[in-house]
Protein backbone atom coordinates (compact mmCIF):
# COMPACT_ATOMS: atom_id res chain seq x y z
CA UNK A 1 0.00 0.00 0.00
CA UNK A 2 1.20 3.29 -1.16
CA UNK A 3 1.02 6.51 1.05
CA UNK A 4 1.13 9.95 -0.23
CA UNK A 5 1.98 12.65 2.18
CA UNK A 6 1.82 16.30 1.54
CA UNK A 7 5.33 17.60 1.46
CA UNK A 8 6.41 18.92 4.60
CA UNK A 9 9.82 20.50 5.54
CA UNK A 10 10.87 17.04 7.73
CA UNK A 11 10.98 15.48 4.83
CA UNK A 12 14.19 17.50 3.82
CA UNK A 13 16.76 14.66 3.96
CA UNK A 14 14.58 11.79 2.78
CA UNK A 15 14.04 13.75 -0.43
CA UNK A 16 17.43 15.20 -0.94
CA UNK A 17 19.19 11.16 -0.60
CA UNK A 18 16.12 10.16 -3.47
CA UNK A 19 16.74 12.84 -5.55
CA UNK A 20 20.66 11.83 -5.25
CA UNK A 21 20.23 8.45 -5.53
CA UNK A 22 17.72 8.47 -8.67
CA UNK A 23 19.51 11.77 -10.19
CA UNK A 24 21.50 9.68 -13.40
CA UNK A 25 18.01 7.70 -13.60
CA UNK A 26 16.16 10.82 -13.93
CA UNK A 27 18.31 12.25 -16.65
CA UNK A 28 17.60 9.73 -18.98
CA UNK A 29 14.37 10.93 -19.66
CA UNK A 30 13.90 14.50 -17.78
CA UNK A 31 15.48 17.35 -17.78
CA UNK A 32 18.17 17.53 -15.21
CA UNK A 33 17.70 20.00 -12.75
CA UNK A 34 21.60 21.26 -12.23
CA UNK A 35 24.44 20.76 -9.96
CA UNK A 36 23.20 23.49 -7.68
CA UNK A 37 20.00 21.74 -6.96
CA UNK A 38 22.05 19.01 -5.24
CA UNK A 39 23.93 20.83 -3.10
CA UNK A 40 22.36 20.76 0.85
CA UNK A 41 22.44 25.00 0.69
CA UNK A 42 20.92 24.87 -3.12
CA UNK A 43 18.27 22.16 -2.16
CA UNK A 44 17.25 23.76 1.14
CA UNK A 45 16.36 26.79 -0.85
CA UNK A 46 14.16 25.16 -3.27
CA UNK A 47 12.41 23.13 -0.43
CA UNK A 48 11.44 26.45 0.90
CA UNK A 49 10.57 28.15 -2.47
CA UNK A 50 7.92 24.58 -2.56
CA UNK A 51 6.66 25.12 0.25
CA UNK A 52 5.70 28.95 -0.07
CA UNK A 53 4.14 27.87 -3.38
CA UNK A 54 2.07 25.40 -1.57
CA UNK A 55 1.21 27.46 1.25
CA UNK A 56 -0.29 30.30 -1.16
CA UNK A 57 -1.99 27.04 -3.07
CA UNK A 58 -0.58 27.35 -6.53
CA UNK A 59 1.17 24.02 -6.12
CA UNK A 60 0.77 20.89 -4.24
CA UNK A 61 4.03 18.55 -4.05
CA UNK A 62 3.35 15.02 -2.28
CA UNK A 63 6.36 12.37 -1.45
CA UNK A 64 5.26 8.97 -2.32
CA UNK A 65 6.21 6.03 0.52
CA UNK A 66 6.16 2.71 0.17
CA UNK A 67 4.40 0.05 2.62
CA UNK A 68 7.35 0.25 5.20
CA UNK A 69 7.73 4.12 5.07
CA UNK A 70 10.52 4.29 2.76
CA UNK A 71 10.43 7.70 0.19
CA UNK A 72 10.07 5.93 -3.50
CA UNK A 73 8.30 9.11 -5.31
CA UNK A 74 7.17 12.14 -5.34
CA UNK A 75 3.45 13.47 -7.39
CA UNK A 76 2.86 17.20 -8.01
CA UNK A 77 0.39 19.35 -9.17
CA UNK A 78 2.18 22.53 -10.34
CA UNK A 79 0.24 26.35 -11.71
CA UNK A 80 -2.73 25.29 -10.51
CA UNK A 81 -5.55 27.98 -11.55
CA UNK A 82 -8.83 28.44 -12.39
CA UNK A 83 -9.64 24.43 -11.38
CA UNK A 84 -6.53 23.30 -13.48
CA UNK A 85 -3.19 22.00 -12.97
CA UNK A 86 -0.19 20.38 -14.32
CA UNK A 87 0.56 16.89 -12.92
CA UNK A 88 4.32 15.69 -12.53
CA UNK A 89 5.47 12.80 -10.84
CA UNK A 90 9.02 10.85 -10.33
CA UNK A 91 9.43 7.05 -9.32
CA UNK A 92 12.70 6.24 -8.19
CA UNK A 93 14.28 3.24 -10.02
CA UNK A 94 14.29 0.72 -7.30
CA UNK A 95 10.50 1.62 -7.16
CA UNK A 96 9.94 1.59 -11.11
CA UNK A 97 8.11 -1.19 -13.08
CA UNK A 98 5.44 -2.66 -10.20
CA UNK A 99 2.73 0.00 -10.77
CA UNK A 100 3.91 2.33 -7.56
CA UNK A 101 3.36 5.71 -10.46
CA UNK A 102 -0.04 4.37 -12.13
CA UNK A 103 -0.89 4.10 -8.12
CA UNK A 104 0.15 7.03 -7.02
CA UNK A 105 -0.97 9.16 -10.01
CA UNK A 106 -4.08 7.34 -9.25
CA UNK A 107 -4.70 8.55 -5.89
CA UNK A 108 -3.25 12.22 -6.56
CA UNK A 109 -6.09 12.27 -9.12
CA UNK A 110 -8.79 11.44 -6.58
CA UNK A 111 -7.06 13.83 -4.09
CA UNK A 112 -7.07 16.65 -6.61
CA UNK A 113 -10.81 16.21 -7.10
CA UNK A 114 -11.73 16.05 -3.34
CA UNK A 115 -9.24 18.12 -1.68
CA UNK A 116 -8.20 20.74 -3.92
CA UNK A 117 -11.46 21.02 -6.26
CA UNK A 118 -9.56 20.37 -9.21
CA UNK A 119 -11.88 19.28 -12.70
CA UNK A 120 -9.06 19.00 -15.01
CA UNK A 121 -5.12 17.94 -15.24
CA UNK A 122 -2.74 18.17 -17.94
CA UNK A 123 0.85 16.77 -17.75
CA UNK A 124 3.74 15.92 -20.16
CA UNK A 125 6.71 13.63 -21.33
CA UNK A 126 8.82 12.86 -23.68
CA UNK A 127 8.02 10.98 -26.75
CA UNK A 128 10.50 8.01 -25.50
CA UNK A 129 9.13 7.34 -22.08
CA UNK A 130 6.95 5.21 -22.80
CA UNK A 131 6.33 3.73 -19.22
CA UNK A 132 5.27 7.74 -18.46
CA UNK A 133 2.66 7.43 -21.39
CA UNK A 134 1.04 4.18 -20.41
CA UNK A 135 1.07 5.74 -16.54
CA UNK A 136 -1.19 8.20 -18.10
CA UNK A 137 -3.70 6.35 -19.83
CA UNK A 138 -3.78 4.06 -17.48
CA UNK A 139 -5.36 7.16 -15.09
CA UNK A 140 -7.85 8.67 -17.96
CA UNK A 141 -5.53 10.88 -19.81
CA UNK A 142 -5.54 11.63 -23.45
CA UNK A 143 -3.29 12.48 -25.55
CA UNK A 144 -4.28 16.69 -27.00
CA UNK A 145 -1.28 17.42 -28.40
CA UNK A 146 2.69 17.37 -29.42
CA UNK A 147 4.87 19.43 -27.64
CA UNK A 148 8.52 19.83 -26.60
CA UNK A 149 9.95 19.08 -23.46
CA UNK A 150 13.26 20.27 -22.55
CA UNK A 151 14.47 20.63 -25.65
CA UNK A 152 13.29 17.25 -26.56
CA UNK A 153 10.18 15.66 -28.66
CA UNK A 154 7.21 15.20 -26.15
CA UNK A 155 3.22 14.96 -25.66
CA UNK A 156 0.90 16.81 -23.88
CA UNK A 157 -1.89 15.23 -22.09
CA UNK A 158 -5.50 16.14 -20.12
CA UNK A 159 -7.67 14.53 -17.97
CA UNK A 160 -11.02 15.98 -16.98
CA UNK A 161 -13.51 14.80 -14.79
CA UNK A 162 -11.66 13.76 -12.36
CA UNK A 163 -13.86 12.35 -10.14
CA UNK A 164 -14.24 9.27 -12.15
CA UNK A 165 -12.08 6.64 -11.88
CA UNK A 166 -10.78 4.99 -15.03
CA UNK A 167 -11.32 1.37 -15.74
CA UNK A 168 -8.73 -1.08 -14.50
CA UNK A 169 -5.90 -1.75 -16.85
CA UNK A 170 -5.77 -5.03 -18.53
CA UNK A 171 -3.53 -7.56 -16.97
CA UNK A 172 -1.44 -7.26 -20.66
CA UNK A 173 0.61 -4.28 -20.13
CA UNK A 174 2.33 -4.52 -23.47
Amino acid sequence: MLTLERLRPDHADALLAFELENRAYFARSVPDRGDAFFTAAGFAERLRALLAEQHAGVCHFHVVLDEEGHLVGRVNLVDVTDGCAELGYRIGERAAGRGVATAAVAQLCRLAATDYGLTSLTAVTTLDNHASMTVLARNGFTRVEDTTVGGRPGRRFVRRNLDFAPPAPSANTN
